[in-house]
């Protein structure tokens, strides 16, 4: 479990050093995948007290829709009947700074689609960058993955999408960390988690750095196929 002082003190993503002249980022564009940047979290709740202009409260889970880019808040009861027990949405952005990300799923009692319709999404973790993911593994792999929740990385056989670092405060995205996705309607999909700081920047020192704002990407075979 993370420290809240510490999480809530220094929740920084950081990413390799560079050259001055050189975005040492790879383009995310690739002609066919969705880009997501800068989607805004909970940016009014905070881990720790007197942060100022935020609430020191539990971080307001967010749903996300890939078929058209939607976020939906569940910041009520009314919310959570309204929309969790649904085929309506495909992520949810949960925990500290929504870092913690589940797919739809009716099976996994921890998911906040749990006894929903949503029973025969699956995720597989493959440690291979995004764009070198170009098919889906098979529905036997699906079927036997173990990943539920996506998010801290403790170790290097975690499912997570970061690794933090108890000593430092320091939030790093893993490379070459790209999830399959079986989805709900049987189709298959992939993403990859970048950034929870706004601008995607290429590495943050200032532990006052807007967050959180994700960047993201994913790709959706519309055509029932594998291929990625």
């Amino acid at each position: 479990m993370l420290g809240k002082v510490s999480f809530g003190l220094l929740f920084i993503l950081s990413l390799s050093s560079c050259d001055k002249d050189e975005d040492p980022r790879p383009a995310l564009e690739d002609g066919k995948s969705t880009v997501i940047y800068d989607l805004a979290g909970d940016v009014e709740a905070s881990m720790a007290e007197g942060v100022e202009g935020k609430e020191n409260r539990p971080f307001y889970t967010f749903l996300f829709r890939f078929r058209d880019q939607k976020q939906v808040w569940i910041k009520t009861q009314q919310d959570s009947l309204q929309w969790l027990k649904t085929n309506d949405w495909d992520l949810a952005f949960t925990g500290p700074y929504n870092s913690e990300v589940y797919v739809n799923n009716a099976n996994d009692k921890f998911n906040p689609g749990y006894e929903g319709p949503a029973s025969h999404s699956a995720v597989v973790l493959l440690k291979q960058s995004y764009q070198s993911v170009i098919a889906a593994p098979s529905d036997e792999e699906f079927d036997q993955s173990e990943v539920t929740k996506i998010g801290w990385a403790s170790s290097e056989s975690s499912y997570g999408w970061f690794r933090y670092s108890l000593s430092t405060h320091i939030m790093q995205a893993l490379p070459d960390r790209t999830y399959a996705i079986r989805l709900p309607d049987g189709k298959y999909a992939k993403l990859q988690l970048i950034n929870a700081y706004k601008g995607n920047p290429p590495a943050v020192t200032n532990m006052n750095w807007p967050a959180p704002y994700y960047t993201f990407r994913y790709y959706v075979q519309q055509d029932g196929s594998k291929n990625l």
